[in-house]
């Protein structure tokens, strides 16, 4: 057994994840950056969070599922975002206020991180391979478009389709 044979088995068993199973994995790491940031009082933990998970889960991802985790890391970082803040608001008096000055302020913070998340994340993915998701893309969609529908001749309803039915016996006086 040649060592191309030894790399070749070793990339085949390496682990791969579904496209849902990456946004999980991003979603679960950047919840935990925030708990984390919050414990030790490190706001760049949720930033580092969010762009190594999404690192990892583009590298994992299958070749096949590349299109789809590319568009999700703007609305996972969002959603978690989202959901610590109104975790947080629920202790205030005002939840709406609240919540509405804490996402904002979450969400400015963290722009540069989720840019930079986005941004690792396409890199990665158009290395390996995206550009060729995208191509299939296309050829189905031109494929599907092309197939000419057949046409159905118009068939009027019936006679009285509209028309209240009455079911059941007229009642008896009582």
């Amino acid at each position: 057994m040649g060592a191309g044979a030894v790399g070749e088995k070793a990339r085949r068993s390496a682990v791969k994840l579904t496209s849902r199973g990456a946004i999980a994995l991003a979603l679960v790491a950047t919840l935990a950056g925030y708990i984390a940031a919050d414990l030790l009082d490190i706001p760049q933990l949720v930033g580092a969070a969010f762009v190594i998970s999404s690192l990892l889960g583009a590298l994992l991802v299958n070749r096949r599922e590349l299109l789809s985790l590319v568009v999700t890391p703007p609305l996972v970082f969002f959603g978690a975002t989202l959901f610590v803040e109104i975790g947080r608001a629920f202790g205030s008096v005002s939840i709406l206020q609240s919540l509405a000055l804490g996402l904002y302020s979450s969400l400015s913070s963290g722009a540069p991180w989720l840019f930079a998340g986005s941004a690792v994340v396409l890199a990665v993915a158009l290395r390996r391979g995206l550009r060729d998701n995208v191509r299939d893309l296309r050829q189905e969609l031109r494929a599907g478009a092309e197939v000419p529908r057949p046409r159905q001749p118009f068939v009027p309803e019936p006679e009285g389709y509209f028309e209240p039915k009455v079911y059941g016996t007229p009642r008896g006086e009582d």
